[in-house]
């Protein structure tokens, strides 16, 4: 007989630690959890069920969605709009907030999420995912409206994602460490394989993409330029370098195996405050790396700290190995010296 550590179990027991639980929380996991699942079975199926290829629609960024990102974010907002636990979501690929009908009973928590990060790679079959983030609703609110989404991403109580890859796996945090579990096809459930997921400080590992080296700032450029030396620069050792377009798949490559991510902002017009989402994909990202004993910042602070100004708000991230993030924001601060010096 198989003894393993099944997700509805390892949550349960989480819950009975904490006497003040209501099992609310718990049972809006599952019910996350769940509309996953179907995502995941979505994307396996793909091209047999005609489901790839573009929507031949634009989401509130003004970028053409896929078909699975439209599909998935009616999967999310279909499975969990009944649940009572919820009193409100915003998606990515919405303008407003989703008001939950009033046939249903509302809950205490807000649901941020990214219903399918890295849908261009859909066609290609490379590894997408799910990004989900849960907040608590302020006390009194009913009907929520985007300010009260608006909330620091250390104000969290859970962040997660699904990765839709060989496996389909779900990495997640409720501020006591980060959990990875992997779903067994056969019984239709996540069982534990990663507990207790932690990022090494070193690291000679990096993704970013290096297209874009011509729009970086100095900062940035000095410090991936030490990184392609190698041996023969300031650093004395060789570094790889990855990039997979999927900033869940970069993310749990680092929680496996280690590495830093940057996604830094540049001189373009549309990526000059940032490229990636605070709400949807930044912010639960970097409680998930943080939990883990990485860091994340936007080369001047802490991105857990930033106070959201808009819904759809975009910020430079670089997050993973804690020397290697630390290092950079040393550069952005001898930079600013340097800066500073040179107007006196």
């Amino acid at each position: 007989m198989r003894k393993r550590m099944t997700f509805t179990r390892f949550i349960i027991e989480e819950q009975r630690r904490i006497p003040e639980s209501t099992g609310e929380f718990t049972l809006l996991l599952n019910a996350i959890v769940t509309a996953c699942k179907e995502i995941a079975d979505d994307v396996n199926r793909g091209q047999l069920i005609d489901v790839l290829g573009s929507a031949e629609s634009e989401n509130v960024q003004g970028e053409m969605q896929k078909k699975l990102d439209v599909i998935s974010n009616e999967v999310m907002l279909r499975s969990l709009e009944w649940s009572g636990h919820l009193a409100g979501m915003v998606s990515e690929e919405m303008e407003e907030v989703y008001q939950i009908p009033g046939r249903y009973p509302k809950g205490k928590y807000l649901l941020v999420f990214d219903p399918l990060d890295g849908s261009s790679n859909t066609e290609v079959n490379v590894s997408i995912g799910t990004i989900f983030s849960i907040l608590r609703c302020p006390e009194g609110v009913t009907e929520p409206q985007e300010q009260d989404f608006l909330q620091p991403g250390a104000r969290q109580v859970c962040a997660g994602y699904v990765l839709y890859g060989p496996a389909t796996n779900l990495v997640l945090t409720a501020g006591h460490g980060v959990n990875g579990f992997t779903l067994d096809h056969d019984v239709g459930e996540f069982i534990l394989t990663h507990p207790s997921l932690t990022i090494a400080s070193k690291t000679s590992e990096f993704a970013i993409n290096a297209s874009n080296h011509r729009h970086w700032d100095a900062t940035i450029r000095r410090y991936i330029d030490e990184l392609v030396e190698g041996e023969a620069g300031p650093r004395g050792r060789n570094f790889n370098t990855r990039w997979i377009a999927s900033m869940v798949a970069e993310v749990h490559r680092i929680l496996i195996r280690g590495g830093v991510f940057l996604y830094p902002a540049d001189r373009r017009e549309n990526v000059k405050n940032g490229r990636l989402r605070l709400l949807y994909e930044v912010n639960p990202m970097s409680f998930i790396v943080e939990q883990a004993g990485g860091a994340a910042t936007n080369g001047r602070e802490r991105l857990l700290s930033i106070k959201p100004e808009s819904l759809h708000q975009r910020v430079p991230v670089i997050l993973g190995a804690k020397e290697e993030v630390e290092r950079v924001m040393r550069y952005y601060r001898e930079m600013e010296v340097e800066l500073t010096t040179s107007e006196k």
